[in-house]
């Protein structure tokens, strides 16, 4: 497995704007020289144990009204709606009633960046965010590991 670090979020990274206190916020870095569009769709090919995850997911919250799919026609990378792009940034996420959410693929010299924001609403999504985080760190980990080329 490609060595994958993890670090602070780089201080050019547009996700430092949405940044307030009691947010989440990780980051993981990676050698890479790919394109970052291309390191995004590999980051965002989940393999099955992730996607049985997100199946298990969606039929445990479709009951509370959360979404099960993320909506949207317009640009995506995998599941996700591209929310803005750069040369050097591209950032994915949407926003919701429970929280809100953006993950940034961005690069830094030969480095590749994956770092995830996100912002609770409330006690319900608090307590969700609790419940995926030992999740999300193996998920985020193996996706960073990914992009390596």
């Amino acid at each position: 497995m490609p060595h994958v670090r993890e670090v602070p979020l780089p201080a050019e990274s547009a996700l430092q704007d949405r940044m307030r206190a009691g947010d989440f916020i990780d980051c993981y870095a990676v050698a890479s020289a790919l394109p970052l569009e291309e390191a995004a769709r590999r980051a965002t090919a989940f393999p099955g144990w992730a996607k049985g995850l997100l199946a298990l997911r969606n039929a445990i919250v479709a009951p509370l009204g959360l979404r099960t799919r993320l909506a949207g026609d317009g640009d995506r990378i995998g599941p996700f709606p591209v929310t803005s792009r750069s040369d050097t940034e591209l950032i994915l996420g949407l926003d919701d009633r429970h929280l809100d959410f953006r993950i940034s693929l961005l690069r830094t010299g030969p480095d590749l960046h994956m770092a995830t924001w996100v912002h609770t609403h409330n006690a319900f999504g608090r307590t969700y965010l609790r419940i995926v985080m030992p999740f999300h760190r193996a998920i985020c980990r193996q996706a960073t590991a990914r992009m390596a080329g």
